[in-house]
């Protein structure tokens, strides 16, 4: 945004929140529900690698974690939606603190081994475990009006009330990398040495860092458990994970807005390409092929770069 002038920033925010108003009214609400929760996951992700350097092969933890205790929640112990999502939220928030506090000893491909190892154990012990409904899930999970007001029976006041709390996710993120402890995570990215020797305690910002992007993923997988009403294994596998890899690549990675592109990309091709089965993870990886040879920023990293060498030719600089 900064390629815009505050005028322009305003127009293009309005002309935005005016588009999310109608999408409702005009695609399929659960679709766009869809995109969201992806979109959060992806940011949760690119939150930990772009900003920190810390490669996660195990997200779908926490997704599906959240996603199983918030629908247990709701539906057996009969909580509001409302602390459902919290419920679900604060387990992944301790399954963050636990995998962190070992993955973190470790950087790399080891750091991303271990996360990807704890990922299988939960995946696993859901499969296992009577309460998680094994391979048919957790079904038919109820959608209580929230708070006792709002309805989360009407697929549009769910609409909305998912976009509050994806809207809440991204603003969290955008504040996180916008200070000091954002810098600091730059700092610890591209040179830890350097950061330890200047006093930084880089494990204790990696923990922290961390259990923010497993508390953001987690809310994704909460919302998603009560949008759809359903739990299933496929949240908690290591292909879940490697879509939001996937989402934040095509999107571009050290944005704020290219989860959200590569969510619509995604989501949108298993969705329209549903009926042509195998054949949607082959135009996936094509498309993939021809995004990354293409645009080797992502779609919205090359973008800015465009937009950084129009202003640059509009002020007289040099590209660099």
């Amino acid at each position: 945004m900064k390629y815009f002038s505050p005028a322009t920033q305003r127009l293009l925010l309005a002309a935005f929140v005016a588009l999310l108003l109608v999408a409702p009214f005009v695609l399929y609400p659960q679709f766009l529900i869809e995109i969201m929760c992806f979109a959060l996951l992806a940011a949760a992700l690119n939150l930990l690698v772009s900003y920190c350097g810390l490669l996660s092969f195990g997200h779908a933890m926490f997704f599906g974690a959240s996603g199983y205790v918030t629908a247990q929640a709701i539906k057996v112990w009969g909580l509001d939606p409302a602390l459902g999502i919290l419920c679900g939220v604060g387990v992944a928030v301790v399954i963050g603190a636990l995998t962190g506090a070992l993955a973190i000893r470790r950087q790399g491909i080891y750091f991303s081994m271990i996360t990807l190892a704890f990922s299988q154990l939960i995946y696993f012990f859901a499969l296992r475990m009577p309460f998680t409904g094994g391979e048919d899930g957790l079904q038919d999970v109820p959608r209580r009006a929230m708070f006792g007001v709002i309805d989360l029976g009407n697929n549009y006041v769910m609409y909305f009330t998912v976009f509050a709390l994806t809207a809440f996710g991204f603003f969290a993120i955008h504040r996180i990398v916008n200070s000091p402890f954002g810098q600091v995570l730059r700092a610890i990215r591209d040179n830890e040495p350097r950061a330890i020797s200047l006093g930084l305690r880089a494990n204790r910002y990696k923990l922290l860092v961390f259990i923010l992007s497993a508390s953001l993923a987690g809310l994704a997988g909460a919302i998603k458990a009560v949008a759809f009403q359903v739990v299933t294994l496929n949240d908690l596998t290591w292909v879940t994970s490697g879509e939001a890899l996937l989402i934040c690549i095509l999107g571009g990675m050290q944005t704020l807005l290219g989860p959200i592109a590569g969510a619509v990309l995604i989501v949108s091709m298993s969705h329209y390409l549903a009926s042509y089965a195998e054949w949607v993870l082959m135009i996936q990886g094509l498309v993939f092929v021809v995004v990354v040879l293409s645009f080797r920023k992502g779609l919205v990293g090359e973008l800015y770069a465009w937009l950084e060498r129009r202003s640059l030719r509009a002020a007289g600089k040099e590209l660099p």
